[in-house]
């Protein structure tokens, strides 16, 4: 095939896709508005013309995960174009790759449907807040606007340890500066130590996935800064039961009195189909206060922390079934789309009735 990637990416753009799907055997296909559909004018893409696509946006990092697992996740931009979250894999033999596109800027906590409580968060000047979600649930957009409000509203130094860097976020009233993992600097804990012997006050790390980026980040928090992260965690209580388990036995307790001091909140998201088949934004929110630290520390059942929740709306906390409720109430998503979401179906049901909502 004669076009290149960013020609093929500039349609893409003005077609208002927010994903590219390039597959050997297949047209390229673009997401618009939610839904996937072949860009007219192609021909099945073969497998010299996906592997160019993919040689053409590797980074260093990038082809060299490629060869030696298979797959690679990395950022791709041009001025003209924006920057994309890129995936490459490979499936029968051949290359495929999906990109995401990466719209500039970051929306405001009101725009993304945040609770209120967040903007505390990002008041705060020490501690650990972190946002957690299954692919797909706007992770990324939520620690972009927090990073974001931070750097308009704050005189600080912020520092973000990305692999790869998603969201460009040039100086304002804050000082920024992005390091990317692979181009930077070798790893994430290696970023974040260094970060300590630095001027810096604000640290976004883009992912916890072992126990020394969690090592890392607790003494970042413990040391005075405040840390944003995302973990792939469903609720507050996988969470915090992660992040112990990372960590070996004999540690595990010391560990849990950190996280019951240094955590200020735990913000899952999932990202639901409204009325009008737009996205809505519903998360659950902890945040941090003497029942949380007893239940940190005691290890307990996890009801017993969505309990916490419930009961703590003064805190800035809320549930799941708690804000698909009020989308429920408010006429944003249907009440059949909630309730598989929902903990406790009855309950949800029996609270949507007594508002006059038919089953």
């Amino acid at each position: 095939m004669d076009i290149n990637i960013d020609d093929l990416l500039r349609d893409a753009v003005s077609a208002g896709a927010s994903d590219i799907h390039l597959k050997v055997g297949s047209a390229p296909v673009v997401r618009v508005d939610g839904e996937l559909r072949r860009v007219d004018g192609f021909e099945p893409l073969r497998p010299a013309d996906t592997q160019a696509y993919a040689e053409a946006m590797f980074t260093p990092k990038a082809a060299s995960d490629f060869k030696s697992y298979g797959s690679a996740d990395f950022a791709y931009g041009r001025h003209e174009l924006g920057r994309f979250r890129a995936t490459a894999f490979r499936q029968r033999g051949s290359v495929s790759l999906v990109l995401r596109r990466v719209v500039p800027g970051a929306k405001s906590f009101e725009e993304l449907g945040l609770p209120p409580a967040v903007e505390k968060l990002a008041k705060s000047k020490a501690g650990i807040v972190i946002v957690t979600g299954p692919s797909g649930s706007g992770k990324t957009m939520t620690i972009a606007s927090i990073l974001d409000w931070i750097n308009a509203n704050r005189v600080v130094s912020i520092l973000t340890v990305e692999d790869p860097i998603e969201v460009l976020h040039p100086d304002k009233r804050s000082v920024v500066v992005q390091r990317e993992i692979g181009v930077d600097t070798p790893n994430i804990a290696d970023a974040v130590r260094g970060a300590l012997r630095h001027d810096t006050d604000v640290i976004m790390i883009s992912d916890i996935e072992d126990v020394e980026t969690a090592r890392a980040a607790v003494a970042a928090a413990e040391t005075g800064h405040l840390v944003l992260t995302t973990m792939r965690t469903t609720d507050p209580a996988d969470t915090i039961h992660r992040i112990i388990s990372m960590f070996p036995e004999p540690e595990q307790s010391v560990v849990k009195g950190q996280l019951a001091t240094q955590m200020l909140s735990i913000i899952s998201q999932r990202l639901l189909e409204t009325k009008d088949a737009k996205q809505v934004l519903v998360c659950e929110m902890l945040t941090n206060n003497e029942r949380a630290q007893e239940w940190i520390l005691a290890g307990s059942d996890p009801s017993g922390l969505v309990e916490i929740m419930k009961e703590s709306e003064f805190f800035g906390m809320q549930t799941f079934d708690q804000s698909l409720l009020k989308l429920v109430v408010a006429d944003v998503v249907d009440l059949p789309v909630a309730l598989p979401y929902a903990r406790n179906v009855h309950e949800m049901k029996a609270k949507a009735m007594s508002v006059g909502i038919e089953i």
